[in-house]
């Protein structure tokens, strides 16, 4: 039996399940893909597993529209600790400045993945925001942005910012993107915490 297979099948497995049941509102089994200490980063959102779930419903209940969409996945293994790399799309609908528009965001998420009580669970999920762009659902609407709202952004999330804080949340200014700082000092992070060393917060 390959069990580095089984256990790269499994995180695979663990990832879909995250994107599928809380798309779905499936509350009950998106709260099993999560580590007891389990942690999420996000634009809108930076803190434990069991608050992100909370807020999400009451958004979801609002109808806070967020999809997901994801590629393929990188695994990095060691032991009972892994790092997963999942190509993805975050896609929002709402009202901007009148408009009904919907913003696709694309990137990774960047998983720190940990086997607890013997299976696969997510310490904790920082998303790579890589580029982004915000469109009319209507093709004959006419959309105009505020351009110094728009820049206080990075490049990769900044039509997702732009739409998050018109619907009144507060949005997280360095979240890493493709390159720079913040994606290189995620990459040290999880090298550190893969070889086993302590989980940066």
């Amino acid at each position: 039996m390959d069990i580095e297979l089984i256990d790269r099948l499994a995180i695979r497995g663990l990832v879909e399940n995250w994107a599928l049941w809380r798309d779905a509102g499936d509350w009950e089994r998106f709260q099993t893909v999560w580590h007891d200490d389990g942690v999420m980063m996000a634009t809108w959102f930076q803190g434990p597993a069991s608050e992100f779930i909370r807020v999400t419903k009451e958004g979801w209940s609002k109808g806070v529209s967020i999809l997901h969409f994801l590629g393929g996945t990188s695994v990095d293994l060691k032991g009972d600790r892994a790092i997963a790399q999942t190509k993805m799309t975050i896609s929002q609908r709402a009202e901007v400045e009148g408009v009904l528009v919907d913003v696709v965001c694309t990137g990774r998420f960047y998983d720190f993945v940990q086997k607890h009580e013997g299976r696969w669970t997510i310490l904790l999920r920082q998303p790579i925001y890589e580029k982004d762009r915000m469109d009319p659902v209507s093709p004959g609407a006419r959309l105009s942005l505020d351009p110094a709202l728009l820049a206080r952004f990075p490049e990769g999330y900044r039509h997702l910012a732009y739409l998050q804080t018109r619907i009144g949340y507060t949005v997280k200014p360095d979240m890493p993107g493709l390159k720079g700082p913040e994606v290189e000092r995620l990459y040290a992070d999880g090298a550190t915490w893969l070889a086993g060393g302590p989980l940066a917060r």
